[in-house]
């Protein structure tokens, strides 16, 4: 679709609900003043169940080939990790953004999702610390490997879950700098 046929909120909710039925649940707009004009912020919210969350943004693509990826956040709820995934259409028309959060349920027991790297590059940081952080497996992402914990952290805890039995040994005591390893430094020799 053109950014020349922009819908309401409530269309691209309909949209949605149309193309995907019980699989996008929970929808909710909400209308924020905003600025000394009290412009109006529009937020879009959705569950999304896992099984179609590709499909869904795909779908989101459609309404504007522009989407734009913001970030993705992640909560320990219980017995589910849940994933929402923070997007904009209309992205830097001003006045007429409107963010779309869809929220992914991921059961402790299998906390997998698919990747959309392929759809939207720029998600890959978010995937890649989901993954560290919340421990959940994100299937096909491009680059499957540590960013924000070190190498020689334990590869079974998740600084980001509650349920964590281990938290005391996740954080090392900086003050005790004569316990912790030097970093090695190889020595670059000047030109001159």
């Amino acid at each position: 679709m053109s950014r020349d046929q922009k819908l309401s909120p409530e269309e691209i909710v309909d949209s949605f609900k149309k193309e995907f039925a019980k699989k996008v649940t929970d929808t909710k707009v909400e209308r924020h003043p905003i600025g000394p004009k009290k412009n109006e912020m529009i937020h879009i919210w959705m569950t999304v169940d896992r099984s179609s969350y590709r499909d869904v943004v795909k779908h989101l693509m459609t309404l504007d080939e522009q989407a734009h990826f913001a970030v993705s956040s992640g909560y320990d709820i219980e017995d589910r990790i849940e994933i929402i995934n923070h997007f904009s259409i209309y992205f830097g028309e001003r006045g007429e953004e409107i963010s779309i959060n869809f929220k992914v349920a991921l059961p402790k027991s299998d906390p997998t999702m698919e990747s959309i790297c392929d759809l939207i590059p720029g998600a890959l940081i978010s995937e890649q610390e989901k993954q560290e952080m919340l421990g959940i497996k994100v299937k096909n992402i491009p680059k499957d490997m540590r960013v924000f914990i070190s190498d020689d952290f334990p590869e079974d805890m998740y600084p980001w879950r509650k349920d964590e039995m281990n938290a005391d040994k996740m954080g090392r005591n900086l003050h005790e700098h004569d316990k912790i390893p030097a970093a090695k430094v190889d020595k670059v020799e000047d030109d001159e």
